[in-house]
């Protein structure tokens, strides 16, 4: 996947790689000397030996990197010069990683050692902004809708500095790959995290979902897993067992079904038709496309999911420990859905994980995920917390050098 990488505000320098560069032409030079000196006389090259280890103290005391006592050999040696061994202990960085999407814009920073694959999770934010706000029918981000998103980005930059992250990687997806006015958006990441804007095409979001999702759910579950992503502006279909083997994204997500159709909390009865045929269409489409009938287990994510699963648990506040790997049924999620389109905006919030954000979409993400269990015939799906995040930062310290 093509994807621009750069040093995040925290990034480190190279000052070690100048200070061993520096070391090492300090130890070239020592042995040049005495050899061209100590062929003009034997004292002379005492002397300088005198002097070396005169000049060693004195470095010692100021910590300055010395040449080692091998490299002050006797000129006219053929004795081979032995080298320094390579440092080869573990080293350990820090990788932020930032998904902006329809609703939502989230952070993610990890660390990781240079001899493992293993990350540790460090920070973890997210910012209900609606960047996509209005963009199914003007196809351009409103300058309200940048004002939200880029405070939100400051804010991580902040977090990025704090932890210290060596690099940043920023993905866009559904709302950003729409608009007409990209690359106000690109110049406004540039200006604050001096990395560049990754918009990833509907097939590496989707990749990146499925690797993110399996990861964590294949170790109890059985493969082919069908993972799906319900975001607010697209939703992704993306089916495989080790790794992608079939992948598409249609234009139906919580922010766009509620734009278009459902306008009222409670929603209307013809509301509710009108978004269903609107995302059985689409439905059909992926279908035609990935194979669902062939999947053993049904995974979702991202924030319609997690909600609907979150309610479907009778949580009385949102547990991502309790959320993350659970199993909810076709049933529970038919009820949840009927509910929430029944419910009004203030009955909405007062469930956990329904923040003022999320209040007016999550009826028609819940709609969309009962339409997928229907036309899919899956009678459970698992829940993931691990998505397009956190596959997007594995990969940014996967292909950073160490």
């Amino acid at each position: 996947m093509a994807s621009t990488t750069s040093d995040g505000p925290g990034a480190a320098g190279g000052d070690a790689a100048s200070e061993d560069a520096e070391a090492q032409t300090a130890s070239a030079a020592g042995p040049a000397t005495a050899a061209s000196q100590a062929a003009t006389s034997a004292v002379a090259a005492a002397e300088v030996a005198d002097t070396a280890a005169a000049l060693a103290t004195t470095a010692a005391d100021n910590s300055v990197a010395l040449a080692s006592p091998a490299s002050q050999a006797t000129a006219g040696s053929d004795a081979p010069v032995p080298q320094p061994a390579a440092d080869l202990s573990p080293r350990t960085s820090r990788f932020a990683a930032i998904d902006c999407g329809t609703n939502s814009i989230r952070l993610l920073i990890i660390e990781r050692t240079s001899d493992s694959v293993d990350a540790v999770n460090l920070a973890r934010e997210l910012r209900l902004v609606r960047l996509g706000e209005g963009v199914d029918a003007t196809h351009e981000f409103s300058a309200a809708a940048l004002e939200r998103t880029f405070a939100a980005i400051d804010e991580y930059a902040a977090i990025i500095h704090h932890y210290d992250a060596r690099a940043v990687r920023f993905v866009a997806t559904s709302a950003t790959r729409d608009v007409s006015n990209r690359e106000e958006f690109a110049a406004g990441i540039r200006s604050r995290l001096g990395c560049e804007l990754t918009v990833l095409d509907g097939h590496e979001e989707a990749e990146l979902s499925f690797t993110g999702a399996v990861a964590h759910v294949r170790a109890d579950h059985p493969g082919p897993f069908l993972v799906i992503d319900i975001g607010g502006g697209s939703t992704e279909f993306v089916m495989g067992t080790t790794g992608v083997e079939y992948a598409t994204s249609v234009d139906i997500g919580c922010v766009r079904m509620t734009e278009r159709h459902i306008h009222t909390a409670p929603a209307t009865a013809s509301a509710i038709a009108a978004a269903q045929a609107d995302i059985d269409a689409a439905i059909a489409q992926a279908l035609a496309v990935v194979p669902a009938p062939r999947a053993l287990t049904l995974v979702g994510v991202a924030g319609t999911v997690t909600t609907v699963a979150a309610i479907a648990l009778g949580l009385q506040q949102y547990d991502s420990e309790a959320v993350d790997g659970a199993v909810i049924t076709a049933e529970q999620v038919a009820e949840v859905s009927e509910r929430l389109l029944a419910m009004t905006r203030e009955e909405r919030l007062a469930l956990p994980g329904v923040e003022p954000g999320r209040a007016d979409v999550i009826a028609a993400g819940s709609l969309i995920l009962r339409r997928i269990m229907d036309l899919t015939g899956a009678d459970h799906l698992v829940v993931s917390e691990h998505d397009i995040l956190d596959a997007t930062a594995w990969a940014l310290a996967d292909e950073t050098a160490w």
